[in-house]
């Protein structure tokens, strides 16, 4: 059966219709069982209400505390029936209880090539910075921002002077593709956490590099459908 996931957003929820793609198309072996965002605006809502899929509005606003504002959601992303929570664009930090009660069911996607620019600008730092390899990151949550163990990542090469847009709109043809391998390698029981690093079983072989708009590399690399 398919593993049942809630995808926590804030905005346009482009990684959110990655994800319902892959699903749809029978590449991904998880079900989006509920959209959850803190902003009734988000436009991942109109995604989820397209495709059928459940949503719920939580407010952080609307709470005492960030602790009261997790343990709502996980009380409806439990109800569900989700088993594991993917963040999508969510501008939330989450609280130590949200993250050990979903530990090692927790995903994030960060555009950046972690340890390198963590926050809420990724590839505004990277393009500032004048960086010539940027990407993106898959990773496992843990209490610290853009922190947890590492899934997956793919780089991209950053040019001079384009500036955070055109870098960002690159790299986010790639997190379509990385963000749900990671998850469909997570579905399938095949990724196993030792302290900071994460073994992908039965992996293939590092392929040099990987074309997708530009020339990127992956690592572990992309399984067929991804």
């Amino acid at each position: 059966m398919p593993l049942p996931i809630a995808v926590l957003v804030s905005g346009s929820g482009s990684n959110l219709q990655s994800i319902i793609d892959k699903s749809s198309a029978g590449v991904l072996d998880a079900e989006v069982r509920l959209v959850v965002s803190n902003r009734p605006d988000a436009f991942g809502l109109e995604r989820a209400k397209k495709h059928g899929i459940a949503q719920a509005v939580i407010e952080h606003t609307a709470y005492p505390d960030r602790q009261a504002f997790d343990a709502e959601m996980a009380r409806v992303i439990e109800a569900s029936g989700a088993q594991v929570v993917a963040l999508a664009g969510f501008m939330r930090m989450l609280s130590p209880w949200f993250v050990q009660r979903f530990a090692g069911r927790l995903l994030n996607i960060h555009p950046a090539l972690l340890p390198s620019f963590p926050g809420t600008h990724g590839q505004r730092d990277a393009a500032a910075y004048g960086v010539k390899i940027s990407g993106c990151t898959v990773h496992f949550v843990d209490e610290q921002m853009d922190h947890g163990p590492i899934i997956i990542q793919a780089a991209v090469e950053a040019l001079p002077g384009e500036g955070a847009d055109a870098l960002g709109q690159r790299i986010l043809s790639i997190e379509h593709r990385i963000y749900p391998q990671a998850i469909q390698w997570l579905a399938t029981g095949r990724l196993r956490i030792e302290g900071r690093h994460v073994f992908l079983e039965k992996a293939g072989l590092p392929k040099a590099n990987l074309w997708v708009n530009s020339p990127c590399l992956v690592n572990p690399p992309l399984e067929d459908g991804f």
